[in-house]
């Protein structure tokens, strides 16, 4: 599979990469997160995600779900402004 990024005037396009993915607060242990809310780590630095509809990536309690563990994601999109702009996101199975 081709992965990459490029970084363009401080914006960073992610183009099918495999990341890890769970909830910033629960799974990623961010103190500053107030509730339960998608994140990625994208070359060791941890992102919000943006740009999709929350049921996008399940039901964050349940017992497979994005707060209970981390899984693998292949994702697109932008880095900008400290959070990751997704175009698409989907779980590895």
């Amino acid at each position: 599979m081709l992965t990459f990024s490029v970084t363009v005037f401080g914006q960073q396009k992610i183009q099918n990469q495999t990341v890890d993915a769970g909830c910033g607060m629960c799974q990623f242990k961010l103190k500053t997160d107030k509730g339960c809310a998608m994140a990625v780590k994208i070359d060791n630095k941890i992102y919000h995600v943006e740009g999709l509809h929350k049921k996008t990536f399940g039901n964050a309690h349940a017992e497979d779900g994005y707060c209970k563990m981390m899984k693998k994601a292949v994702v697109s999109g932008e880095i900008k402004k400290g959070k990751f702009y997704a175009t698409s996101f989907k779980y590895v199975e």
